[in-house]
């Protein structure tokens, strides 16, 4: 029944966020150890006091998650915030991973592919979309055609989600890979037939320009067909965002990153996210030592009645 005055709840985040950053930093760095993750980034509205009105910056957001091919590593997200979508902070971010970094389109990401140490999956849905928008306005054949195409590839990925990674290989190989080589030269085909100023040469153009890294997943069966993993992870960010309307500053910007990661590593892991802030920041605040910061990540904690237990 006490009344708080919002800047000292404001506070009181600020300072559980300092205490959590190097937690935050071990999550990040224990992700990037993964052969493979998703990137992807969404605005952060902060305060700009000097101009009276707000700047925008960037959320960027890393995420693992191998269940749907049956690997034990356990999911997680870091979010890191930047004043900028610059290649740059990427390239930062993520230095010293080594692996398969699946992404949209955003042409920074293949700053990391240029030097060699990482290779690009691009995602098929945002393939589709243009593709959807185009049949949704009214009648597109080409359109419409390609949207099917598509589908069939995600119907192959339905039967074998949490197959083992070799398994998904091998049935891509069978079955995927004919769709796919049927659907390079058919696109090539309708390109040439349609003005390569319409919004269908577009989608189409989009396509064929990132084929290599659309196809990737055929050869390997950690890779998906999509970022939607990393998409769902940015999702509570964006509604939070409606709620808080802008951060009231860098420093809060990166506090919100440093909880946002904690909170929504838990849900994907199934701990209770209040449960666990309380008593990972009892556990700095009684000295915990930094060189056992593995026992404080989400995943060490017991799922949600357990954990509601403990706390």
């Amino acid at each position: 029944g006490v009344s708080l005055d919002r800047s000292t709840l404001a506070d009181w985040v600020g300072r559980a966020a300092f205490l959590l950053r190097p937690v935050h930093q071990r999550l990040l760095d224990k992700l990037k150890a993964s052969p493979k993750l998703f990137a992807d980034e969404t605005t952060a509205p902060v305060l700009d006091p000097g101009r009276g009105r707000t700047k925008t910056g960037q959320l960027w957001a890393y995420a693992r998650d191998d269940r749907p091919w049956g690997g034990t590593d356990p999911p997680g997200v870091a979010y890191v915030y930047a004043p900028d979508r610059t290649a740059h902070r990427p390239t930062v971010h993520l230095a010293g991973f080594r692996g398969v970094l699946q992404v949209d389109g955003y042409e920074g990401y293949k700053v990391l592919a240029r030097r060699g140490e990482v290779q690009l999956a691009l995602c098929w849905s945002h393939v589709r979309r243009p593709f959807y928008e185009l049949a949704s306005g009214g009648a597109a054949p080409i359109a419409t055609e390609a949207l099917s195409r598509i589908a069939a590839l995600y119907r192959i990925e339905a039967e074998i989600r949490g197959r083992s990674a070799e398994e998904r290989r091998s049935v891509r190989q069978a079955r995927s890979r004919p769709l796919v080589e049927a659907m390079e030269p058919w696109l090539r085909e309708k390109l040439s037939l349609v003005s390569q100023k319409s919004k269908l040469a577009e989608a189409i153009r989009y396509a064929l320009t990132r084929w290599a890294g659309l196809t990737l997943f055929l050869d390997d069966g950690r890779v998906e067909l999509d970022t939607n993993v990393v998409e769902r992870a940015i999702r509570p960010l964006a509604l939070n965002r409606k709620n808080a309307l802008f951060a009231g500053s860098d420093g809060g910007a990166e506090h919100w990153a440093v909880i946002a990661s904690l909170v929504e590593t838990c849900k994907l892991n199934g701990v209770e996210p209040q449960a666990y802030l309380a008593d990972v920041i009892s556990r700095i605040v009684s000295g915990h030592p930094q060189s056992r910061l593995d026992e404080l990540l989400p995943w060490a904690y017991p799922t949600t009645p357990a954990l509601r237990a403990v706390a």
